[in-house]
């Protein structure tokens, strides 16, 4: 199990150098490192984790994703999630983000096995393929004996705030059995609600702002990914949002109510 002590924790998902120095600035407990969180977020490249770990000593946790969409995976995507697991091992993560669903909508739990076996003894967080089992009270079980020490999850929702009824039952359910973590649309303003009324001590987000490219010609009606877009839009976590959300939790834990 993750150790937190007695003081509620902070996790900021990046994909980009930049957004892993300000989330540490702002003082994030932990990194989630991906790839494209545009579209969710998939594995980095392992020089990404190496130049994330040049700027920051802070826990860092690599998603392993190898593709956009679905958790349903072939057996090609499945060996790629282990090779990439391997690597992140090697190069030092402190720990990975996983989910494989079967078509029922149940968990994977042999493959998840498989990739929490290649893991070693690092940390392992249930990403957000629980939000889409048929039966979270299920998965929650399941995740417990396969020994994840992490669920990030939104309730079921595509926001946390949607889905608090959902996480303060799963929170009571683990009963320090494992984790549960609320993510998706989570930032300082509404951490409170979340906070009192799930039990929930742990919260993830991406604490974005959108930054302007630098770029003085831009070549109008050419599109390098999704026509809807823009090259010249660059989301990256903002220092000041995570530190707000940081603040926001170090006065609820010690019994401040008016946040």
């Amino acid at each position: 199990m993750v150790n937190l002590g007695g003081r509620s924790q902070l996790e900021i998902c990046v994909d980009s150098v930049e957004s892993a120095r300000e989330a540490a600035a702002g003082g994030a407990d932990r990194l989630e490192l991906c790839g494209n969180l545009i579209i969710g977020g998939t594995s980095p490249d392992p020089n990404l984790l190496k130049a994330v770990r040049r700027v920051t000593d802070i826990p860092v946790f690599c998603m392993v994703r190898p593709r956009f969409g679905d958790f349903l995976y072939t057996e090609d995507e499945y060996q790629i999630c282990l090779d990439d697991v391997r690597m992140y091992r090697k190069l030092g993560a402190d720990g990975i983000v996983i989910g494989i669903l079967k078509p029922d909508g149940t968990l994977d739990a042999d493959r998840i096995r498989g990739l929490m076996d290649e893991a070693g003894g690092m940390g392992v967080t249930l990403h957000r393929c629980f939000d889409l089992v048929k039966d979270p009270a299920a998965a929650l079980e399941k995740a417990v004996d396969l020994g994840i020490d992490i669920i990030l999850t939104s309730g079921g929702h595509q926001t946390a705030p949607e889905g608090t009824g959902l996480l303060g039952k799963l929170q009571e359910q683990a009963a320090g059995r494992i984790l549960i973590q609320a993510g998706s649309g989570v930032n300082a303003g509404n951490i409170p609600g979340l906070y009192w009324e799930t039990g929930i001590r742990s919260f993830h987000m991406s604490g974005k702002r959108i930054f302007k490219s630098g770029m003085q010609y831009r070549k109008e009606g050419v599109s390098m990914g999704l026509p809807s877009l823009s090259e010249y839009l660059i989301d990256r976590t903002d220092r000041d949002k995570v530190r707000q959300a940081r603040e926001t939790l170090d006065a609820l834990d010690t019994g401040v109510t008016d946040v």
